[in-house]
């Protein structure tokens, strides 16, 4: 791959489905793989507000889930999305990049299309889980470490493997 500009975002379709997979198999251990039963469930539910880098061949790079819902709230791993219509925060699920297209700048790109639409939207917050040590990444865009409140916040933090946090950072400056 050359590089990020050969990359087009545009909303996940269930027609990525596959290629969405193979993207989720090339970057996390089998432990943290979603079922394609589940994958498909959240393009159906948030797929306007997921989405894909596809590079001009064809190929998708990577991908980014996202859905409406409350500050505080944390989906669990393998677990369907809880689209909340009054939410204030836009929940980034899960954002990968295929290993082949590392250091293009598409981690980076799909997290601020996330970011332009929940101000868009006018939601107030933006949170998501860090995992596999991702933490740098975020806190490099603004996302802060927050404590989870509530027990079920925290029960379905327990649910991805170690380290996992819970990071939130405003949608507007």
């Amino acid at each position: 791959m050359s590089h990020a500009s050969q990359a087009t975002l545009r909303p996940v379709r269930a027609a990525d489905l596959d290629a969405v997979l193979q993207v989720q198999a090339a970057c996390y251990p089998p432990a943290m793989q979603e079922p394609a039963t589940v994958v498909a469930a959240r393009i159906e539910q948030a797929g306007d507000t997921s989405f894909v880098a596809v590079h001009q061949n064809g190929a998708i790079l990577g991908y980014v889930f996202a859905y409406r819902s409350r500050l505080g709230a944390v989906t669990p791993l393998d677990a369907h999305f809880e689209v909340d219509p009054q939410g204030d925060a836009l929940y980034l699920h899960d954002l990968a990049v295929a290993p082949e297209a590392t250091g293009l700048g598409l981690a980076r790109r799909l997290a601020a299309q996330l970011l332009a639409q929940a101000r868009d939207t006018r939601l107030d917050w933006c949170a998501l889980v860090s995992v596999q040590d991702s933490r740098g990444f975020w806190e490099r865009l603004g996302y802060r470490v927050a404590g989870c409140d509530t027990h079920a916040a925290r029960a379905a933090l327990a649910t991805y493997p170690e380290p996992a946090l819970y990071m939130t950072r405003p949608a507007h400056p």
